[in-house]
């Protein structure tokens, strides 16, 4: 059996990440898997996952504080 304890409530598929770019830079987006959030660098945003959805709007995303 499986201790779940300090997995985040929800994963990304890793196919799924691999396909995914940031809407507005075209660029590759990192998981943060504590966050439940894909970052985008170049963009300077990080775009939440809600129930495990990533939810790619700009106007959802939150800026990164870099």
């Amino acid at each position: 059996m499986t201790d779940l304890t300090n997995e985040p409530a929800t994963r990304i598929d890793p196919k799924l990440l691999e396909i995914l770019v940031c809407p507005l830079t075209k660029t590759t987006l990192e998981y943060d898997a504590a966050r439940q959030e894909l970052i985008s660098r170049a963009a300077k945003l990080a775009y939440p996952i809600r129930d495990g959805i990533p939810i790619m709007l700009p106007e959802e995303a939150r800026a990164l504080e870099e």
